[in-house]
This record gives C-alpha cells, sequence and structure tokens, in this order.
C-alpha cells in the first residue's frame, strides 16, 4: 500500500511587523521541525508587508518577499493564510481583510477592534467564500479562550462570562495598592514603561477589554457582536483611599469584564468591580489576564496566564494557523454567522451588593439623613464603617445588601440636598464568584 501523498508547506503572508508579528516569524523559524511534525505539514513565511523596510527588526526577513501594501499582500497567489496584525478597526486592516477572503485565503488574526466593529460582516463573508477566521490572539494573549469555548466547552449552555483583559488596567491597580501610590503616579509609570496604548484611554478607559468581552460573548450566547451594547466604565475615579478601603473589607478591586443572558437580554459591561480578595481574580497581580467561564455541565472553568506580549499573543496566532494546517476549519463564532441572533441589550443589571465611600461632613444626623435617602431608593445596608475624621468631615463606608445600579444612582442623585455629604460619592459593585 502505497504512503500518502505529502501535503504541500502551508504559506503565510504577514501584515504587520511589530511586536506580535516578528513573534509570530520566530515562532515558524525556530520551530519549524516541531509544526511539521504535529500538523503533517510544513509551514513557512513568503512574504511580509511593513511601511519601513530598514528597520531594524531583530530577525531575519531576507528570505521573504516585501509589501508596503497590505491589500496587495492579501492578494497574492504564493499566500494560503493572510496573518494580520496590523490593528485599527477601519482603513487598511479591514480592506486587506477582506480583500484575502475575497481571493480564496484563510484570515488569522490579532485584531479585537476590527472584530468588535465588524466581526459579523467579516465572517457572512468568510463562510460565502468557503474561508475561515481565526482570531485566537485578539482575546487574552496567550490564553487559549476562544478554542475553550469553540472547542472544548461547546456543549455547554454557557451562564457566564467574566474576567481581567486589560494587564495594563491589572498593573495600575495592584500598583497602587503594593506601593500605596496614588492613581495619577502609575498611570505615568505604566507610559514610561510602554505598558500603554498610543492612545492611553482604551487602555484605562476599559474599550480594549470591552472589545475582548463583546467578542466572548457572541461565542458564548450565540448573539451578534454587539460591543456598542457594552456598558464601559474605566479605573481613572478609582482613588488609593478606595484601594486601601475595600482591602480593609476583604475586597480587592478590578476592572472586571462581565457577560451574561439574562431574561431581560444580554448584559455586558466592563466596569472597576470588587471582588472577594481570597478568590481567583481578587489574587490576580500585575499584568496578567484571567477570564472565567461557566457552563450549565462544566460549572467554573478559570484560565490564568499572559494577556499581551510578543511570546504568549504570537503563540496565540501560530494556535491559529497550527489548526488550519490540521485542516481544522470552524466557523468564526462558533457557530454559522447566519443562525448569530441580535443581542437585546439588558436594561437593567443583575442585583449586586455596593461599595459606596461617601465623605461626611461633621453635622449633627448625618448618618441618619444619609440612610434615609439610601432607604428611600429601596436600598438596605449590610455593613458600614466610619474612619477617623478631620475638624470638617469623615469618611464613611458602606456595603449595601443586593440592589441595582438604577437604585444606587438614584440615591446619588439625591444626596446633595441632605447638605452633608463633601464631594463626589464614590459607589463600585460588588462581584460575586
Amino acid at each position: 500500500m502505497s504512503s500518502p501523498q505529502a501535503l504541500p508547506p502551508l504559506r503565510l503572508g504577514i501584515a504587520g511587523l511589530g511586536t506580535v508579528g516578528i513573534g509570530t516569524v520566530k515562532i515558524v523559524q525556530r520551530h519549524a521541525d516541531l509544526i511539521a511534525a504535529r500538523t503533517g505539514r510544513g509551514v513557512e513565511i513568503t512574504a511580509v508587508c511593513a511601511r519601513d523596510k530598514t528597520k531594524n527588526r531583530d530577525a531575519d526577513l531576507s528570505g521573504y518577499a516585501w509589501e508596503t501594501d497590505a491589500v496587495a499582500l492579501a492578494k497574492r497567489d504564493d499566500i494560503d493564510i493572510f496573518v494580520e496584525l496590523m490593528g485599527g478597526h477601519e482603513g487598511a486592516a479591514k480592506d486587506a481583510i477582506e480583500a484575502a477572503l475575497a481571493t480564496g485565503k484563510d484570515v488569522v488574526t490579532a485584531n479585537k477592534a476590527l472584530l468588535a466593529h465588524h466581526g459579523h460582516a467579516l465572517a457572512v463573508a468568510a463562510e460565502a467564500a468557503g474561508r475561515v477566521i481565526r482570531f485566537e490572539a485578539a482575546v487574552a494573549g496567550g490564553i487559549p479562550v476562544i478554542k475553550t469555548l469553540t472547542e472544548g466547552l461547546a456543549g455547554n449552555a454557557m451562564r457566564r462570562v467574566m474576567g481581567v483583559m486589560n494587564g495594563t488596567c491589572n498593573y495600575i491597580l495592584t500598583r497602587m495598592e503594593s506601593a500605596g501610590l496614588p492613581y495619577d503616579q502609575v498611570f505615568e509609570e505604566a507610559r514610561q514603561l510602554g505598558y500603554l496604548e498610543a492612545d492611553p484611554n482604551l487602555d484605562v478607559g476599559g474599550i480594549d477589554a470591552g472589545h475582548k468581552l463583546a467578542l466572548l460573548a457572541s461565542i458564548a450566547f450565540g448573539t451578534k457582536v454587539a460591543f456598542s451594547d457594552v456598558v464601559l466604565e474605566g479605573i481613572g475615579r478609582i482613588s488609593i483611599d478606595d484601594i486601601r478601603r475595600a482591602g480593609d473589607m476583604g475586597y480587592k478591586i478590578k476592572l472586571l469584564g462581565v457577560a451574561q443572558m439574562t431574561g431581560r437580554g444580554l448584559e455586558q459591561r466592563m466596569t472597576p468591580c470588587l471582588v472577594p480578595a481570597g478568590s481567583p481574580l481578587g489574587q490576580l497581580q500585575g499584568g496578567t489576564n484571567m477570564v472565567v467561564l461557566e457552563g450549565d455541565s462544566v460549572g467554573q472553568i478559570v484560565l490564568r496566564g499572559a494577556g499581551a506580549g510578543e511570546g504568549p499573543t504570537a503563540s496565540a496566532v501560530m494556535s491559529d494557523v497550527l489548526d488550519i494546517a490540521r485542516g481544522t476549519r470552524l466557523t468564526t463564532f462558533g457557530q454559522p454567522a447566519a443562525t448569530l441572533k441580535d443581542a437585546t441589550p439588558a436594561q437593567v443589571t443583575v442585583a449586586a451588593p455596593y461599595y459606596m465611600r461617601l465623605e461626611l461632613l461633621d453635622k449633627p444626623g448625618a448618618l441618619a439623613k444619609i440612610t434615609a435617602v439610601l432607604g428611600d431608593a429601596g436600598i438596605s445596608i449590610s455593613r458600614m464603617r466610619q474612619y477617623g475624621h478631620d475638624d470638617t468631615s469623615a469618611p464613611v463606608l458602606i456595603v449595601t445588601h443586593k440592589t441595582t445600579r438604577d437604585a444606587i444612582d438614584f440615591a446619588i442623585e439625591k444626596l446633595p440636598a441632605t447638605a452633608v455629604v463633601n464631594g463626589d460619592p464614590v459607589a463600585i459593585r460588588i462581584e460575586e464568584l
């Protein structure tokens, strides 16, 4: 019996030679034999694309054809997979992926913003062309969360997806706590270390992490990507006092993404939350990411690892490439694009306890006035703690029983009329794990 004919090498065209692009080149060069052994065929790079060919990129690119136009790279006849690592949700990246699909190429991308804005339309185009779009590297760096949802947990009805999905924010919050430093100082430290995007609000405003949450929610709940429905709140208002006081009460503050399907619709939020200090999320330090998946059969799964960086993200890119090399061909969001439902955004979030910090003026009956406002809003108090005061005011911390954000906002709106509150109150949801 004759042996099966060996498959020809799978040919890559890589657009974008930044940190992740060069990391991908290095893996292909360093592990050629390992890749061939694991997939049954070789994987090679035939062409690359970047604006500046003369830049020193710490990798030997001399054996590859060079393009300065990503669309031209996507249309080349000598590539099988177009690997898009440029970023940006409009312009060259979108045009090049559309060109790749139209000319019969599969696509691997790390572009969360593009997929969060145009993922459904691109999925429809890919299926119409008989091609696949894979994006493991777009969410949580080296953590294989896309594969876990689309393959490992495919037999589960998902109940909730949540996690810390932006390493920069987690670094800032844990650094504030460990060093006792204010937000502005740690923000500047993160900027100097190169941890922040060119537009820092993508990180600290929750936008980057919100893109990731929207993609996970689509896969988990069978809905069209709905990034515009994600409730976003960044970490800029979190003070070192909040971090210390939350710690005193047994909590840590995290920028936490949560998506769950409720009777009112799909709830998606990326906001600061308190989590129990002893929980896996509470113990997460530095730039590490963590995603928690809850299914009806499997229960709770916790995935933890590097959420960014050359090696981890390039590892995720190559995971997708190797799946294609093996012949694994999945739909973009885990089911045919035509079956994805329009997501009805939940207008009211699931009730939860809240942490509130108030600065009360030293006036007779101040606490009674505050509790009366909370009572009028239907909010009951679980715990209250008052700290040492100066001559005019004192910080008061309140942990409520389960309530809604609408009730909290109603109370905050009424508090100034009491004339006993100094400054703006802070209210942060406590997520039950």
